[in-house]
């Protein structure tokens, strides 16, 4: 059964920007903000999510834009194409090259598919999970191409089960509900391979999409130095960095997370691994945890912190700062002598410069001495649109301490 395009190209209404408001669209930049276009009441009346045609008041055509008149960003930039048809084989067609671009960069299914601005579908967010898929669709009109999605998804690579986990806050931002739930198939459980390993994982239940795909390379770094180490692993979830750790020769790894659930995944993935008898798994508030340690005077070799968001909103920012810095002091007292600390923050609203600060900061409070090994950020299959520094959301350290 044909699936209905999102609109009929030949009544697509026309939005203009007002005088002298062009200069960032002309420029490239992908959204255009309320008060850089003329609205009126026929383009107020439109569904959020509708395509248009996005022209200058000198008459210069930009393509094809999506449309929300309740939205602070009034459109996004989907193609330079005004005439384009969103069918079915529209989004085919823009999924498999996504899908080209990750079997080079990754080499086996398991990555972010679509990373929004930076693929060309804005505000969409997919996950692949060999034969599963989790979908995002965090602005109006990719969730209104959902049926689309599903299909072209379905004829490319034919998954056993595509999950929505549509329950980001920021759908807010665009009148949208926080909703998940099967979107095809039934079973919403599947693995992720990574470095030889085979994680568990809960699509609907689990943070985000069900797997930090982002945080791949930085895994693999921090394996790479546990061979005959004690690692902590704070904010595990599912234990990605200690497991792999543990994968690598560390001789006690320490998983740390409020979630039971996902402790218990990650108990599950390092049992059918042969070295559950090396990794242990602590539930509670990990800043709680990371201070009790320091008050017994714990130590260990390799220590990772990789904690959410901590500023969601502008408004947060400064509690954040503070917030980083505070578990920069934590985590640099729990490491031993000659040891090495991962720390990471995934809040765009704070910039790279800022958060290597805020970690300088707290270190500096424990007087201890530490070298940068490294400054890192997501993987390849999370690419940057050069103009959105909010696509470069994440950022993490590799230090080691001299004493």
């Amino acid at each position: 059964m044909s699936i209905e395009p999102l609109d009929d190209v030949a009544t697509r209404p026309v939005l203009r920007l007002t005088p002298g408001r062009d200069r960032r669209v002309k420029g490239g930049h992908p959204w255009a903000y309320s008060n850089e276009v003329a609205m009126t009441p026929a383009l107020r009346a439109l569904p959020p999510g509708a395509p248009i045609r996005l022209e200058g008041d000198d008459g210069v055509r930009h393509g094809t834009w999506l449309f929300n008149p309740h939205s602070l960003i009034a459109a996004r930039r989907l193609s330079a194409d005004p005439g384009v048809a969103l069918d079915e084989a529209y989004f085919r067609a823009r999924l498999a090259e996504c899908i080209a671009l990750r079997d080079r960069l990754v080499g086996a299914p398991f990555y972010r598919m679509v990373h929004a601005e930076a693929d060309g579908l804005p505000g969409l967010v997919i996950d692949r999970y060999g034969d599963a898929v989790t979908l995002q669709a965090n602005t109006a009109a990719m969730d209104r191409a959902m049926p689309l999605l599903v299909a072209a998804l379905r004829a490319l690579i034919d998954p056993r089960v595509i999950v929505a986990r549509n329950d980001s806050a920021v759908r807010g931002l665009e009148g949208l509900p926080e909703q998940s739930g099967l979107l095809w198939g039934e079973d919403a459980t599947a693995r992720v391979r990574e470095g030889g390993l085979e994680f568990s994982i809960d699509l609907l239940s689990g943070q985000k999409t069900g797997w930090f795909f982002d945080q791949r390379d930085n895994r693999a770094r921090v394996a790479a130095m546990c061979q005959g180490a004690s690692m902590l692993d704070a904010f595990c979830h599912t234990g990605g960095f200690g497991l792999l750790a543990a994968q690598a020769g560390a001789t006690a790894v320490t998983l740390l997370d409020r979630s039971e659930p996902a402790l218990a995944l990650a108990m599950d993935t390092a049992r059918r691994h042969g070295f559950g008898d090396r990794v242990s798994a602590q539930k509670g508030d990990a800043m709680e945890a990371m201070e009790a340690m320091v008050g017994a005077g714990k130590r260990f070799d390799v220590v990772v912190a990789d904690p959410p968001a901590f500023a969601k909103a502008r408004k947060d920012h400064p509690a954040a700062m503070r917030g980083y810095a505070k578990l920069a002091r934590l985590a640099a007292m729990l490491v031993a002598p000659g040891g090495v600390l991962f720390i990471a923050s995934c809040s765009h609203h704070v910039s790279p410069g800022e958060f290597t600060d805020a970690v300088a900061s707290g270190i500096a409070r424990t007087r201890r001495q530490a070298r940068l090994l490294a400054t890192t950020s997501a993987g390849m299959d999370h690419p940057v649109h050069p103009l959105l520094p909010e696509s470069a959301y994440l950022k993490g350290l590799l230090l080691q301490f001299k004493e």
